[in-house]
């Protein structure tokens, strides 16, 4: 059974997330149909992709599958991880991405939503990036995507709370683009996507990976860089971590000792 449904219309596709039952947690098998739906906009020319999951759903997406999550001496989250690759293939099509959000985005599906191109949300949508409540340490390349999408300083709250911020403060934050009663909000998406399909694709995609290379240009030093990986190093080889995956997987609070 499917896992993600691809429409096209026109020059639109239209990509859904479509496992309810897990509340679209971001499982490899998930993330590899993603990837492979990208991969069929851009062979088809797409020239705008609307992601979105089942409308009226109350969870968007619950973020990472913690099941699949090691369970310690392995980095959570490297460069290879599937995420990372999903990240990427949304930053790199050449058409812009757009992101309808209903309902509750949680953890790396928060980092997915954030490296769309455009995000318009419905009232119920809440943003929460939820690492510090696992015991998770988050990667470089996702903290750059958080800390494009929003000041440092919220960044900081969003990571340090674990709440969720809701999508009328995500919109005054300037974190996303447009908030739309879920009544409206297909509509809307509708013709923001015909408003651009409209315009020079090849113009647009240009203009998208000149963004994506100056977004990404933060020089950091091999020295930094590996300061950066032992201290995250520290985090998975904890009991901490340890702890913070099993008491999710047992439905329970952690409890965190700070070692």
């Amino acid at each position: 059974m499917s896992l993600v449904r691809t429409d096209f219309s026109g020059a639109i596709a239209t990509i859904t997330l479509d496992q309810p039952a897990k509340r679209n947690a971001l499982s490899t098998a998930l993330i590899e149909e993603l990837i492979e739906a990208l991969s069929r906009c851009a062979s088809e020319n797409a020239r705008v992709v609307v992601l979105r999951a089942r409308a009226g759903v109350r969870v968007w997406s619950a973020g990472h599958d913690v099941s699949e999550l090691p369970k310690g001496g392995r980095d959570p989250l490297g460069w290879n991880d599937p995420l990372r690759h999903l990240v990427r293939s949304v930053e790199e099509l050449p058409a812009p991405v757009i992101a309808l959000v209903e309902g509750g985005v949680w953890g790396g599906a928060c980092e997915l939503v954030f490296a769309c191109d455009l995000i318009i949300a419905s009232p119920t949508a809440t943003f929460a990036v939820t690492p510090a409540r696992l015991g998770v340490p988050y990667n470089v390349s996702g903290m750059q995507t958080f800390m494009n999408a929003c000041s440092l300083r919220i960044v900081k709250e969003m990571l340090f709370t674990a709440k969720p911020i809701s999508a009328e403060r995500a919109e005054r934050l300037g974190m996303i683009n447009h908030v739309v009663e879920a009544s409206e909000i297909e509509a809307f998406v509708d013709a923001l996507a015909a408003d651009i399909s409209k315009n020079a694709p090849l113009s647009i995609s240009v203009m998208k990976e000149q963004m994506r290379m100056l977004a990404g240009a933060n020089p950091m030093s091999p020295r930094r860089f590996e300061r950066v990986q032992g201290l995250r190093r520290i985090v998975y080889d904890s009991a901490d971590y340890a702890e913070g995956i099993q008491a999710f997987l047992e439905k329970r609070s952690p409890n965190f000792i700070g070692r």
